[in-house]
């Protein structure tokens, strides 16, 4: 059966289920017979895999070990953290029984990691000597949400989580605004996604935080997506659960800690900011396949051995420069097919090798991102793709800026907060009196809320955008996924 891009609606017309039809049709997941579960396919997976390549080196390098710790967690030990217990409590998956008894204890599917592994650490922290302590899990997570979407909000999700425990709180700051450092280069280096990052305040902050600090990107639709947090935990876990070390004078303190995180919802990221009418465009940092090569002719000239060596030694070349390379030589596969496929698929380069192109010594060249195609010399293949695909990265990260800085707006009035809210959406960067009552209100009237709190706020002062009293600084607020 032929491919046909009608079966994915424009995205202008329709961006949720433009979506849907994306992930679907690109087959980067599917629903799985578990209501609000998906299966992740092989070749979103691979994204996922993208993202455990450069955010796992980036992790390492700074000197923090993989380990994996139990996904059940006795409920007695979510309860001892009573501001974190509340926060998940509608979310918690709760199993009852065990080996066809009922247990003596119930077991909490995890939903974050921190009370399954604060007893360990309380356990391996004694001393000074044994700080700063840092560890990281890639590990699943099951949240029970009552309205799930593929990739960015599903029962049971996979994500990156790093926790770690320090002598002083100083030191745990240093580490909570590192790791948002290191998730905003990811985002916006690896996957071209210009981002916002701040501090959430108190109403959005993580269950059990003393600050959570943001990495925010903006969607097309005019929604926010949080990219990935990070959390100064301050003592709040470390006395729930007694992880207690002897100082250098010989006296016990509790560690002081941090925990940060980025999960498989910034696929539905990737999808959404790059994505055009014809399915996935993806950075060439973060693609599975970078370059695809399409043989066209004839069975028989494509079987001829000066043909096989042209295609052999292309991709001997672009491999040895570490460039990912696929030929796609199918024989039960239209050429016309294969051009769809690797279009929906969001490959950023494809190759055309004909018999024009043997007689030439050439490649015909196409890129994913402006559809421009042109003719390079065999000889100078190699180095053009790879600034190709260096221009590709540029371009794309380019035209997502362009898009959120024409989407975000400096708004003084209320009503003109409520008419973008109600409109075209975006980020709006609006001052704020810092009342817990007037972010509620905002919320309530317009599902907006307080994405990010600058780090470094502008030294001016003005009007809280919905009561009017005095406020010294300006923060984004958007609606979110």
């Amino acid at each position: 059966m032929e491919f046909e891009k009608k079966e994915i609606v424009k995205k202008s017309e329709d961006f949720s289920r433009w979506y849907t039809d994306v992930i679907l049709k690109a087959e980067l997941a599917d629903y799985a017979p578990v209501k609000g579960c998906m299966v992740i396919r092989p070749y979103g997976y691979a994204l996922w895999e993208g993202v455990q390549k450069h955010l796992g080196q980036a992790i390492k390098d700074s000197g923090v070990p993989n380990a994996y710790f139990p996904l059940f967690i006795p409920h007695s030990f979510l309860e001892k953290e009573k501001e974190h217990v509340k926060g998940f409590s509608p979310e918690l998956a709760v199993v009852t029984h065990g080996g066809g008894k009922k247990l003596a204890e119930p077991l909490v599917v995890r939903p974050t990691s921190e009370t399954i592994m604060y007893p360990m650490f309380a356990k391996w922290i004694q001393s000074w000597r044994d700080l700063p302590f840092k560890i990281n899990q890639w590990c699943n997570i099951v949240r029970w949400e009552l309205r799930t979407y593929l990739f960015l909000r599903t029962l049971e999700f996979l994500w990156q989580e790093g926790h770690t425990a320090h002598a002083t709180h100083e030191e745990a700051e240093e580490e909570a605004l590192a790791r948002l450092e290191m998730y905003r280069r990811f985002v916006e280096g690896v996957l071209a996604i210009p981002t916002i990052v701040g501090k959430k305040s108190g109403a959005e902050k993580f269950a059990g935080a003393e600050d959570t600090y943001t990495v925010e990107a903006l969607m097309p639709d005019g929604k926010a997506l949080q990219c990935g947090t990070s959390h100064n935990l301050g003592q709040n876990f470390a006395k729930a659960f007694e992880i207690q070390f002897q100082d250098k004078n010989g006296q016990l303190q509790h560690v002081y800690q941090t925990s940060w995180g980025l999960s498989t919802r910034i696929i539905g990221a990737l999808i959404m900011v790059h994505g055009d009418d014809n399915g996935l465009v993806l950075p060439p940092e973060i693609a599975p396949i970078q370059v695809v090569v399409v043989p066209i002719g004839e069975k028989s000239q494509m079987s001829n051995l000066k043909f096989q060596n042209h295609i052999s030694n292309l991709k001997t070349d672009l491999e040895t420069a570490g460039i990912r390379v696929k030929i796609d030589d199918r024989e039960e596969r239209s050429v016309g097919w294969k051009f769809n496929e690797w279009e929906l698929k969001g490959v950023p380069v494809r190759i055309e090798i004909g018999s024009q192109e043997i007689k030439n010594k050439s490649v015909t060249v196409v890129r994913r991102d402006t559809g421009e195609k042109s003719q390079i010399p065999n000889p100078k293949s190699q180095t053009e793709i790879e600034r190709i695909l260096d221009d590709i990265q540029q371009n794309l990260y380019q035209k997502a800026q362009k898009s959120l800085k024409e989407n975000t707006h400096e708004v003084g009035d209320y009503a003109e907060f409520k008419k973008i809210m109600s409109g075209p959406r975006g980020f709006i960067k609006a001052f704020w009196c810092g009342s817990a009552e007037c972010e509620a209100k905002i919320k309530e009237e317009t599902k907006a809320t307080i994405r990010a709190i600058p780090l470094k706020p502008e030294k001016t002062l003005g009007k809280c955008v919905f009561c009017g009293q005095p406020a010294s600084s300006r923060v984004f607020f958007a609606q979110a996924y």
